[in-house]
């Protein structure tokens, strides 16, 4: 993984590039924290060996996993980064194109990365919390503290 720091004007945007055979969120997560991000956007386009996918059922409070050991295109990386019990907590969904033109998208659990990812992440200077929210089990912002 290699970033660089592209604006420090209060806001501050890196660009985060991964190379094959790294994983994405771990390796997100080592820069979030070594940065000290607390209120972040994350974007990315490449592509990956495979991926893991989740959706979330409410019902069982849990995401059901979709894995795809194929290599994919990475269409479109979304996601943002909050504090969570006093860590960053990295929150991104994921979509990715097959070589048949098809795409599969939902949460990103996990991923490898071949040849590149290229990420974006955009740092405000303000603090977002999450809290568990009962109901489902998720940790939302809690945009009252």
């Amino acid at each position: 993984m290699k970033s660089k720091l592209l604006l420090d004007e209060g806001e501050k945007v890196y660009v985060v590039v991964l190379e094959t055979g790294e994983e994405v969120v771990s390796l997100l997560m080592e820069f979030a924290l070594e940065k000290q991000l607390t209120a972040s956007q994350i974007t990315g386009i490449g592509a990956l060996r495979e991926v893991t996918l989740g959706h979330f059922n409410l019902e069982k409070r849990d995401y059901k996993r979709i894995p795809l050991k194929e290599q994919v295109e990475v269409l479109s990386l979304v996601g943002n980064i909050a504090t969570d019990k006093n860590q960053p907590r990295i929150h991104a969904h994921i979509v990715v194109g097959r070589s048949d033109g098809s795409a599969f998208g939902g949460h990103l659990i996990e991923a490898y990365v071949r040849p590149t990812l290229e990420v974006i992440i955009q740092e405000t200077p303000e603090h977002l919390w999450r809290k568990t929210d009962p109901a489902t089990g998720l940790a939302l912002i809690d945009l009252d503290r």
